[in-house]
């Protein structure tokens, strides 16, 4: 018998809230059932883990040990520019001259996650 990875919590201030930025990072909704003060919520994707929104009283306040790598459609800088424009801000830049490396955002509570190369980049730079 094993387990198997149901979702990937992240603690935060105002689930709905969180959730709503992550929708709009995913393109996927919310979970329907989701409300404003809602102290847990979802957003169900398509494939993969699904993010769980979990209210909690404490703040953050050191790096993520986990975290969340996203592989964008488009390509990695375009998808930056996306993101803070949806509410994230940029914490670091491990982007290198031939293309590899990625950066690191943090959504409007502060957890970072990675923005990898696009997978047009990827398949380009395996060629």
């Amino acid at each position: 018998m094993v387990s198997v990875v149901q979702n990937v919590a992240i603690d935060c201030a105002d689930a709905y809230e969180l959730a709503r930025f992550w929708s709009g990072v995913t393109g996927r909704p919310p979970h329907p059932e989701s409300r404003p003060g809602d102290g847990e919520t979802q957003v169900p994707l398509a494939e993969g883990l699904m993010p769980y929104f979990n209210q909690v009283p404490e703040a953050k306040t050191v790096k993520n040990r986990i975290h969340l790598c996203l592989r964008p459609q488009i390509s990695r800088d375009q998808e930056v520019e996306r993101l803070l424009g949806l509410g994230a801000t940029f914490v670091a830049d491990h982007r290198d001259p031939d293309g590899s490396g990625w950066a690191v955002l943090a959504d409007p509570e502060g957890n970072e996650f990675c923005v990898l190369r696009g997978e047009s980049e990827w398949t380009a730079m395996d060629s």
